[in-house]
């Protein structure tokens, strides 16, 4: 059974600082691109971030480039999201998610539909 598990959310203040974890088991990790997608209440999900087999490439939404970095533990199955300088308008339930197996991590990524697994979401609450 494969699983996708983010770590807990959290509550933090503008312009603090938040990594989130994201444990998966029951597939081949590493034949996997994987990355970050969130989504608001009423509005459509919004791909974030992804990055590669072999983390050669990654893909950063523009509304989080240069304030959000992926990363991805081959070894022990695990993908992160670091995020400085938190907005208010980061404020979202974060899912992890896996395409694959060999998909690919491209401008492409936002297209919920290329998505293989879904994580169950954590939510992130930036307050002013």
């Amino acid at each position: 059974q494969v699983r996708l598990v983010e770590s807990e959310g959290d509550s933090v203040q503008e312009g603090e600082y938040l990594r989130l974890v994201c444990s998966v088991s029951g597939l081949t990790f590493a034949d996997y691109a994987v990355g970050w997608f969130r989504q608001v209440p009423g509005k459509e999900r919004e791909g974030l971030s992804c990055i590669s087999l072999g983390s050669s490439y990654t893909y950063y939404a523009d509304s989080v480039k240069g304030r959000f970095t992926i990363s991805r533990d081959d070894a022990t199955g695990t993908l992160f999201l670091e995020m400085a300088n938190l907005k208010v308008e980061d404020t979202a339930i974060y899912y992890c998610a896996a395409r694959g197996p060999f998909g690919s991590c491209s401008d492409s990524w936002p297209n919920v539909g290329n998505i293989n697994y879904w994580g169950q979401g954590t939510q992130v609450t930036v307050s002013s």
